[in-house]
C-alpha cells in the first residue's frame, strides 16, 4: 500500500516497515563538517579507518553565520589543520568568514571519506538493549552495541561516533532581558549582521569578550550611539615589537593550559583576550572603545520595560581586565625567557574613567546586542544521561565519554587544552581521537 502521509507529519510508526527495520550500518560516524570533524576525518583516513562525515548543511558553513565583517582573531599562519595548513600569501593577515568557509570546503573536497552534506543528526541514542526499538536483529546481530543516529536521510547505526558539532553551538542570552520592552530588538552574535540591519536609535551591547568589543566598535564607527554593559575580560596589545599577540602567547605556552589547571570548572567559560583581526588587526579593548565614544557601564543586573539596571561595578570590572593584562605580560616574559630574547617595553594601562550610571533609560534605544558567549546543546539531542557536566561540557577521558564508551568529542573548548577548539589546536585533538578509535575498531 502506498504511503501517503505528508512527510512533515511522519513519525517512526508511520514510516514504511523497511525504513524501521533496516538501518545503514557504518562502523564510525563523524557528526559535523567543520574544522573539528574534517580534521578528525583526515586523521581517521590516515589510519585506515572507514567512516562517514555527516554535515547538517555544507562544510564550514557555521562560519558564514557570523556577522558580515567577521574575521579570524588569530593570524592566518595559525591555521594548521592536518593536511590543510594555510598556504596563502598573507600569513600575518586575518581571513574573513567567507575565506574560512572556502578553506574548509576545499579541505572537505580533498578528504578520502564521504562527506554527506544536508544531513543533520536529530538524535543519537545508544542501542544494544533489547527494549530499544533499534535493537539490531538483522545483519547487525543481536547483542551488538553502538549508537543509532536519526538523520533526514534515514537511520544509521555505528560502533563509534565522533561528535564534532563546534565549540560555539548556542548563544547565551541572559535571563534578565526577559523584562525588556518588546519594541526594542534583541540580537545575539548569531543574528547580528551589520549596523545597517539594526533599527534606528542607540544600541546597548551586553558582553565583554572579542565579539562584544568588535561589534561595539563597528557600531561606533558607523556613527551609532553605543552603551556597553561590560563583563570581565583580559586585554592586551595586538602587537609588541611587530610581533602578534597570538605569536607571543603560543611561544609562552599559554594555549597549552589544561582544564585542571584552571581556578574552577566554570572558568572554561571565561572570556578570551580582547582583540580584533578586522582591518589588518589592531588594539581593541575598553580604553579604545571609550576613545570612540562608547559609554561603558557595569554588568547588566536587570531590565524592566525601558529601564536597564546596572551594577555599580565598572571599577572592579576594569581592574579585572587590567589583572588579565598583567597575566598576559607575564606570558610575554616567559616567551622571552624561552627564546633568550630581551623583554620588550610593555606600556602600562592608561587611566580610564569608571563613573557610570546604575540606571539607563532605554527610550531612544533601537536594539540590544547580546555577546555573552555560548553554551553547548549536546544534552538536547544525545540521549545519554550524564553526557555533560554542570557547565555543559562533555564528561570524558581523553576525548571519549566516560558514560558512553565509543562516543568521542573533538572541537570542544578546553577539551584537552585551551587550544582544543582553535584552528591551530583542534588538529592535535583530532589525531589523538583518531588513534584511540583506530585502536578500538
Amino acid at each position: 500500500m502506498k504511503d501517503t502521509l505528508p512527510q512533515q507529519h511522519r513519525t517512526r510508526e508511520h514510516l514504511p516497515w523497511h525504513r524501521v527495520l533496516m538501518a545503514e550500518d557504518i562502523d564510525v560516524v563523524v557528526v559535523g563538517g567543520g574544522q573539528a570533524g574534517l580534521a578528525t576525518s583526515h586523521e581517521l583516513s590516515a589510519r585506515g579507518v572507514e567512516h562517514v562525515v555527516l554535515e547538517a548543511t555544507t562544510p564550514g558553513s557555521s562560519w558564514l553565520g557570523r556577522w558580515d565583517s567577521f574575521t579570524l582573531v588569530g593570524p592566518n599562519h595559525t591555521v594548521t589543520l592536518p593536511g590543510a595548513h594555510y598556504r596563502g600569501d598573507d600569513p600575518d593577515g586575518f581571513m574573513t568568514r567567507t575565506e574560512i568557509a572556502d578553506h574548509l570546503q576545499r579541505y572537505a573536497g580533498r578528504l578520502g571519506a564521504e562527506v554527506r552534506t544536508g544531513t543533520p543528526v536529530h538524535r543519537l541514542t545508544p542501542f544494544g538493549d533489547p527494549a530499544d526499538p533499534s535493537h539490531p536483529t538483522g545483519r547487525g546481530g543481536r547483542g551488538k552495541r553502538g549508537y543509532r543516529l536519526d538523520t533526514d536521510g534515514g537511520t544509521i547505526r555505528s560502533r563509534a561516533a565522533v561528535i564534532a558539532t563546534g565549540a560555539y553551538q548556542q548563544p547565551l542570552r541572559p535571563a534578565v532581558l526577559t523584562g525588556l520592552s518588546p519594541d526594542i530588538a534583541v540580537l545575539d552574535v548569531a543574528t547580528y549582521r551589520n549596523p545597517a540591519g539594526l533599527p534606528d536609535g542607540s544600541v546597548l551591547v551586553v558582553g565583554s569578550g572579542q565579539s562584544a568589543c568588535q561589534i561595539a566598535e563597528e557600531l561606533a564607527l558607523a556613527g551609532r550611539d553605543v552603551v556597553m554593559a561590560c563583563g570581565r575580560a583580559p586585554w592586551f596589545y595586538r602587537r609588541l615589537e611587530d610581533r602578534d599577540l597570538f605569536d607571543w602567547l603560543i611561544s609562552a605556552g599559554f594555549f597549552e593550559q589544561r582544564p585542571h589547571e584552571l581556578a574552577s570548572p566554570a572558568a572554561r567559560h571565561g572570556a578570551n583576550v580582547q582583540a580584533s583581526g578586522a582591518r589588518g588587526g589592531h588594539d581593541l579593548h575598553y580604553r579604545t572603545l571609550a576613545a570612540l565614544g562608547v559609554r561603558l557601564t557595569g554588568h547588566l543586573a536587570g531590565v524592566a520595560d525601558r529601564t536597564a539596571y546596572l551594577k555599580p561595578d565598572l571599577t572592579e570590572t576594569i581592574a579585572a581586565g587590567d589583572a588579565g593584562f598583567r597575566l598576559v605580560s607575564g606570558a610575554v616574559a616567559r616567551a622571552c625567557a624561552r627564546e633568550g630574547r630581551p623583554l620588550p617595553e610593555i606600556p602600562p594601562p592608561t587611566a580610564l574613567a569608571t563613573d557610570a550610571p546604575t540606571e539607563l533609560d532605554l527610550h531612544g534605544f533601537g536594539a540590544v546586542v547580546v555577546a555573552c558567549g555560548f553554551r553547548s546543546r549536546y544534552a538536547e539531542w544525545i540521549d545519554v544521561p550524564g553526557i555533560v557536566d554542570e557547565q555543559g561540557f562533555p564528561v570524558h577521558d581523553d576525548g571519549e565519554s566516560t558514560v558512553a564508551p565509543g562516543l568521542h568529542f573533538v572541537g570542544v573548548h578546553f577539551l584537552r587544552r585551551r587550544r582544543s577548539s582553535l584552528l591551530f589546536g583542534v588538529g592535535d585533538d583530532a589525531t589523538a581521537t583518531a588513534a584511540r578509535i583506530a585502536s578500538q575498531v
